[in-house]
């Protein structure tokens, strides 16, 4: 028999509580609508009345299939349910649903609340009443739940007990400090449901402080509870939530949940997660965490040679599902610890075609090894690899020179009379028999200096001549610098993500113990591919 398992997003309120992560209205707009289209079944928007974004959010929010939650906190004690300002305002949201945090551990009643007992049970109780008659789904959330079990057992149930008796259709286990371990999450859950907590009334909410929300939120599921709470990407306070974009692929595609239970989201959203995941970094203009389970771009990146000559047999070799059911992509990235299968498929995966035997297979191999010794990296810089293939194949073209270039960096005045940094870079080109310099500076619509690398980008792209048409869509979406070596030594490796009005998205590589002329490298392989990719003609 299938059981239904039941979502609850917290991205919009916990992820806001991640360390460098404040969303705008429009933005939590943005990801309703995200999670909306996944199919998770509750969108947690925030705490109306707590700050302007959240109370502005649930003003101009969207109808949505999921179920719309305010957050908030039970009563204060000396004053009614009724006449409680900051529980008026979580209810002036006018969503469906209500959240409700309160104490669930005799420390935090008598210590941070300075209440008795009794009088934080008559809080959860008459809260949650308040709610259930103004027509709402009420949720409660049991802070400190599991700390406070281990402290009086007795005590922590009560307090779930006056929240299901009050009418709240959810009362959610937090594990606030994440800090309890799967297996006690597990035999706590399921004492609570052989005390008289049904489980399709149970919700798990863990934090990630010891890496194991995930496995936490899991080990939930197996005692009976079946609401799970989580962010995309695992946002969230100090070490982030339990990840729903880990928990979602795990549920649906890993035995024994997926013969088990049921959820929201379906086989073909499942198929976006990846895309909604990247989304989310974008919105927040962070990187990608790379070897993220499922959704990360390191996840089905098989870099050893004796694991790419497997894959190339079988891919169940050494993958636990199929990438494209959570729409990612396999990789077999190039390295110093590639063989001749690793390579051969890198290849034809390009579009380049060599056979086994090949001399220059072995070329490319120890061009790769050697330049990795002097500090490149091809397992993350793809494109230059395939300009370093193409050399060695014989099939890589010659569009333009770089005759010459100069950048300078100067401090002055402006009209305010404040100090501002300015950059100029001057770059000479030869296309076929004609030279073109061209020169640019390095400030934006505002006035602001962007940098040299910002001006020699510009200045190169400026003009192409025949080539123009083939890089006005490009553009610089990330910039990574590294040093490879310390002291007198140092090696700078510069990384440069690329993107195109195709939504094409390509990484290339410099190395120099001169940052700009690292740069400069990187910035060169990614117009060369580009040309490459859209088939210019080289004149």
């Amino acid at each position: 028999m299938v059981e239904r398992l039941y979502l609850y997003d917290t991205t919009l309120r916990d992820g806001q509580q991640t360390q460098g992560v404040q969303f705008s209205t429009a933005e939590k707009g943005r990801i309703a609508g995200m999670l909306d289209e996944l199919g998770v079944d509750y969108v947690e928007g925030g705490w109306p009345g707590a700050n302007p974004t959240d109370s502005a959010f649930f003003e101009t929010a969207s109808a949505m299939r999921a179920v719309m939650t305010a957050f908030g906190m039970t009563k204060r004690s000396g004053r009614s349910a009724e006449n409680d300002e900051v529980l008026g305002a979580v209810l002036n949201a006018r969503t469906p649903a209500v959240c409700l945090v309160g104490k669930a551990h005799v420390f935090h009643v008598r210590t941070a609340l300075g209440i008795t007992l009794e009088e934080n049970l008559d809080n959860i109780s008459r809260s949650i009443a308040h709610v259930v008659a103004q027509g709402r789904e009420a949720l409660f959330d049991a802070e400190h739940f599991f700390d406070g079990w281990e402290a009086d057992a007795d005590y922590a149930f009560d307090c779930l007990r006056a929240a299901l008796d009050a009418g709240a259709r959810w009362i959610v286990l937090c594990d606030t400090n994440g800090g309890v371990l799967p297996a006690r999450i597990g035999a706590i859950c399921a004492e609570v449901i052989a005390r008289g907590i049904p489980g399709d009334h149970l919700g798990i909410h863990a934090h990630d402080d010891t890496g194991n929300a995930a496995a936490c939120s899991l080990a939930a599921i197996d005692a009976g509870v079946r609401q799970i709470q989580g962010t995309l990407n695992g946002l969230g306070e100090r070490c982030g939530n339990a990840n729903l974009t880990t928990l979602i692929p795990t549920l649906l595609l890993k035995e024994p949940y997926r013969s088990r239970y049921e959820i929201g989201v379906g086989a073909q959203a499942l198929t976006q997660i990846t895309r909604m995941s990247r989304s989310l970094d974008d919105i927040l203009n962070r990187v990608p965490r790379r070897s993220a389970p499922y959704v990360g771009a390191s996840a089905f990146a098989h870099k050893a040679g004796l694991h790419a000559s497997a894959i190339l047999k079988d891919p169940s070799t050494y993958e636990h599902v199929t990438p494209e059911d959570v729409g990612n992509a396999r990789i077999i990235p190039m390295s110093n610890q590639a063989g001749q299968s690793n390579l051969l498929r890198r290849l034809g995966e390009m579009g380049l075609q060599a056979h086994k035997g090949d001399p220059a297979l072995e070329s490319i191999l120890e061009d790769v090894k050697a330049r990795e010794e002097r500090g490149y990296s091809y397992d993350t810089a793809q494109a230059s690899f395939e300009l370093v293939a193409r050399a060695h194949l014989g099939m890589l073209p010659r569009f333009f020179d770089i005759k010459r270039y100069r950048v300078s960096i100067e401090r002055r005045k402006n009209k305010y009379d404040r100090m501002v940094s300015l950059s100029e870079a001057v770059v000479v080109v030869k296309i076929g028999a004609q030279k073109v310099l061209s020169v640019s500076e390095s400030l934006d619509a505002s006035g602001s200096d962007r940098g040299p690398v910002n001006a020699l980008a510009k200045a190169l792209a400026k003009d192409l001549g025949p080539y123009q048409k083939h890089i006005d869509d490009l553009r610089l979406v990330d910039f990574k610098v590294r040093i490879t070596q310390g002291g007198t030594e140092a090696v700078t490796r510069v990384v440069i993500d690329s993107e195109d009005g195709a939504g094409r998205r390509w990484s290339t590589v410099g190395v120099s113990a001169n940052i700009v002329d690292a740069s400069f490298e990187a910035l060169l392989d990614a117009i060369n591919w580009k040309l490459i990719r859209d088939e210019a003609v080289p004149v």
